[in-house]
């Protein structure tokens, strides 16, 4: 069976990003971008590069409203649509992970069903180009039915009437090269709105509190958060579990350990499969010297051996931290030789960071004076 695939796409003044997306997409048979109002050169370059650009301009912006203007210009023949940004890019040979992934998901002769594809996001990288945030994307899906909805951090919901299946594509990995100078100034306000249209709307509430989070906003984001885990609809554990981790935070810059200490219990105790709960409470136990709760916290985080496919994944809790983290707590406890095991873990992930092996270099000596 042969699949048509479409990649659609939105932008404004994104010139620089053109030629490397326009190369990464180049796998499927059709690119469609919906120009929002460029004046740099974007539409033009795209056009010579290949891609079928319409340019429809949204006012008052809002992100489904553009995203689905987008979609109506997919052809309807189409049978895959895959929607990216221009600072997203696929690793080569994606398509063939796609199509493989599409075709083999059900048994031959089952019922139809609308699909929705999920696939390893890389949201941002390390120095190295090694997954640093990271979690499973989903603007994969089939033509018919879908609608985007959310003025921001939008999202595809299904209107169709087929089931609806949610297949996992592995090995197409998407990652993200985000412009440092392009402004979130928009996020705030359009979430505001957003919660404003939906109060009962769980998900635009907990991305509120957490761009509150992002802001500073400490008093707002802990308020906006414990009013997403009242609503009746918020029973997603992963997403209460980080709403807990962000009141947690906003308890420790405002001063108040005490209901710091409460909220990350309760973050653990909410999904304690996830490193993540572990990992935020340890930084925060090692930056007041907690030594004895930043030793438990790094043991236990380190039991937890595979990340979730189901939210997002911190690269700190992936990298060097825990190990960092453990190999201090243990040091001013006073074990040495777990301490050093500690510190040799970390540098396996960072062999050339400095402090760790000015750590190592200290923690060894301790050693070798307690065994001569």
């Amino acid at each position: 069976m042969n699949l048509k695939i479409c990649v659609y796409a939105i932008c404004k003044n994104e010139v620089q990003f053109v030629d490397k997306w326009m190369d990464s997409m180049s796998e499927a048979d059709l690119i469609v971008v919906t120009d929002t109002g460029s004046d740099d050169g974007t539409v033009e370059k795209l056009k010579e590069r290949g891609a079928v650009v319409y340019v429809d301009i949204v006012k008052p912006w809002r992100f489904d409203v553009a995203r689905n203007i987008s979609l109506d210009h997919v052809p309807e023949d189409i049978d895959i649509c895959v929607c990216t940004d221009l600072d997203e890019l696929f690793n080569p040979g994606w398509r063939n992970k796609l199509e493989e992934a599409w075709l083999n998901h059900r048994p031959e002769g089952s019922m139809p069903s609308a699909i929705m594809g999920r696939y390893p996001y890389n949201w941002s990288l390390k120095e190295d180009g090694t997954p640093d945030i990271q979690f499973y994307y989903f603007k994969v899906h089939s033509r018919q039915g879908f609608r985007w909805k959310c003025p921001i951090h939008e999202y595809l919901q299904y209107m169709g009437n087929l089931p609806i299946e949610t297949i996992y594509i592995e090995e197409m990995i998407l990652s993200h090269y985000p412009d440092p100078d392009k402004s979130r100034g928009s996020y705030l306000p359009l979430l505001e709105l957003a919660v404003k249209e939906a109060p009962e709307d769980e998900r635009m509430r907990y991305y509120l509190g957490r761009e509150y989070m992002y802001k500073s906003q400490w008093q707002k984001c802990l308020e906006t958060l414990k009013e997403y885990l009242a609503l009746p609809a918020a029973v997603w554990s992963d997403e209460r579990c980080a709403a807990m981790r962000w009141i947690a935070k906003s308890y420790y810059k405002l001063g108040d350990l005490k209901g710091a200490y409460a909220w990350y219990y309760r973050a653990i105790a909410e999904v304690p499969e996830m490193r993540d709960s572990y990992v935020e409470f340890s930084k925060m136990c090692y930056e007041i010297k907690d030594w004895a709760m930043t030793y438990f916290l790094t043991k236990e985080a380190l039991k937890i051996k595979e990340k979730s496919r189901t939210f997002v994944n911190m690269g700190y809790s992936w990298d060097y931290t825990l190990d960092d983290f453990c190999a201090i707590a243990a040091y001013w406890l006073g074990m040495p030789k777990e301490s050093l095991e500690h510190v040799k873990s970390a540098l396996k992930y960072a062999p050339d960071n400095e402090r760790l092996k000015s750590n190592f270099n200290i923690i060894a000596a301790v050693q070798k004076s307690n065994n001569p």
